[in-house]
């Protein structure tokens, strides 16, 4: 009899708190198929959209505002979405300012394919975007090198800390005007891939998902290496704002937001042409 090897997947995600913790299982093999293997390739969510925009990688964690530039390369897997469920990413400045302050002022921002720009761009269309890696933006609000910044990951939760002042809530406006959670980020299959392969792909990473979730606090002692000097305390509620029920499983209620949030952005001009959202199971 024929021994088939598994096939190896390259998987690439983030090196943030939240991916870790989803990944868990697979990165450390509590999970695992005799059909498929594992390569992780840690990058930043801009690196990684660009990236899939040449098909890099055989699964991938983009951005959502980033798939309507891959669709033809991709399909979205129903598992492992970022979520912010009337919570997200934050303008904030170094002194008060009202939202409407925004406009035509110049904000640091981590990057043109992150859902958190196009989002940003939704709320406030007139403003002077400087690209700044996600890590640094905090520090170019409070130097005045920027009139504000729009913040992701865990400097959501600590930017207080810093003197800083939040102007928007995006999540919360999100959810306010459209009653959809802000889909922010999203994993992918190689559309090359066989089906079979890919639903294999997205039963191991809800099984991953799953596992973390029932083995917490080994799960998040793995994640919290990757907080950033996050206190513990802080980084543990990071992961359980973008680790949720939507994550396990995005229903209907994912695909919904986020094809609004790309009908948004192809009817404001930001995105050139309407992408149909495509999930795999």
């Amino acid at each position: 009899m024929t021994l088939v090897s598994p096939l190896e997947i390259v998987a690439a995600h983030s090196p943030d708190s939240d991916d870790a913790f989803m990944f868990y299982g697979l990165a450390t093999k509590k999970v695992r198929s005799p059909k498929v293997t594992f390569r992780h390739v840690l990058q930043d969510i801009e690196t990684l959209n660009r990236a899939a925009m040449q098909g890099q990688y055989d699964l991938s964690a983009i951005s959502f505002h980033a798939y309507a530039y891959v669709a033809d390369k991709y399909v979205l897997m129903s598992t492992g979405s970022s979520i912010g469920d009337g919570y997200g990413p934050m303008m904030v400045a170094a002194r008060p300012m009202e939202p409407e302050d925004l406009k035509g002022k110049r904000i640091a921002v981590p990057g043109r394919m992150t859902s958190a720009y196009l989002a940003a761009k939704l709320f406030q269309p007139d403003f002077e975007a400087v690209v700044t890696p996600f890590d640094k933006i905090t520090d170019a609000v409070r130097e005045r090198s920027v009139d504000a910044g729009l913040i992701i990951h865990e400097a959501q939760l600590n930017f207080d800390k810093q003197g800083l002042h939040r102007v928007v809530d995006l999540g919360r406006w999100f959810k306010t005007c459209f009653a959809l959670p802000l889909p922010l980020g999203a994993n992918v299959l190689l559309r090359s891939l066989d089906p079979a392969i890919k639903s294999e792909c997205c039963r191991l990473l809800r099984e991953s998902i799953q596992y973390a979730l029932d083995n917490r606090d080994e799960a998040l002692t793995y994640a919290l290496q990757f907080a950033r000097d996050l206190e513990t305390p802080l980084a543990e509620k990071f992961v359980g704002m973008y680790v949720n029920h939507f994550t396990l499983d995005g229903g209907d209620i994912v695909p919904r937001a986020a094809q609004r949030l790309l009908d948004m952005g192809h009817e404001a001009g930001l995105i050139p042409h309407r992408v149909e959202v495509e999930f795999v199971r």
